[in-house]
């Protein structure tokens, strides 16, 4: 089975004006996302990363896979996956936002690293995801003067990643090959055929 993949990769970045970027406590998005990576309940060193603000999905490029509420999945065609979504009023923003991932192998189904983001985060880009892999991703507000969310109020999306270019060449050289196989095996047939009729007209004896 494959590894549990971490959603995104953990860069440092420093903002434009030179200095360490922070939280966002506003209500409006941040050009700079903070965000820490969980995994098994352990959160890893703070992280930066520039926002995408105004991405829109444009037909070759990718597809959007979107939930019922305000998260929508944008596929990539180079196998990542960014994430989208609007903000819920006031009573949330200092909490900022949960991402939680799962992928469905033969049997069951696992869970891949979360992502704890600042509040004025918007977008976050998953990579290293495995294709042809069902997976699913959701967002939980995080607001401190709030009760924890239940399970069933999170919001979820689910995708699956489409094979690469390579594979869909590698499949259809798979397939040609086959083809051509295939048709090797006729000739020789009809050779062989062909041989043994020949072979048979000339060991009957001659008529006097």
């Amino acid at each position: 089975s494959p590894p549990t993949p971490p959603p995104g990769q953990p860069r440092a970045a420093a903002s434009p004006s030179g200095q360490a970027p922070r939280w966002s406590p506003e209500d409006v998005p941040s050009p700079v996302c903070a965000y820490r990576v969980i995994e098994g309940g352990i959160g890893g060193q703070l992280c930066f990363r520039q926002t995408l603000f105004g991405y829109k999905c444009s037909k070759g490029e990718c597809r959007s896979a979107v939930s019922f509420g305000r998260l929508v999945a944008n596929i990539l065609n180079n196998g990542s996956v960014l994430l989208q979504w609007t903000h819920e009023g006031r009573r949330h923003r200092r909490g900022g936002y949960e991402v939680s991932c799962w992928w469905n192998g033969s049997y069951t189904q696992f869970e891949c690293a979360g992502v704890h983001l600042g509040s004025g985060c918007r977008d976050f880009l998953l990579t290293e995801l495995h294709e042809n892999i069902p997976y699913r991703i959701c967002l939980r507000n995080l607001g401190r003067s709030e009760p924890a969310e239940r399970p069933e109020q999170r919001d979820c999306v689910e995708f699956t990643l489409p094979p690469s270019g390579m594979q869909d060449i590698v499949i259809a050289m798979t397939t040609v090959g086959g083809a051509i196989c295939v048709m090797l095996v006729i000739i020789c047939l009809l050779v062989a055929y062909i041989t043994e009729n020949i072979m048979s007209v000339f060991s009957q004896p001659a008529l006097r």
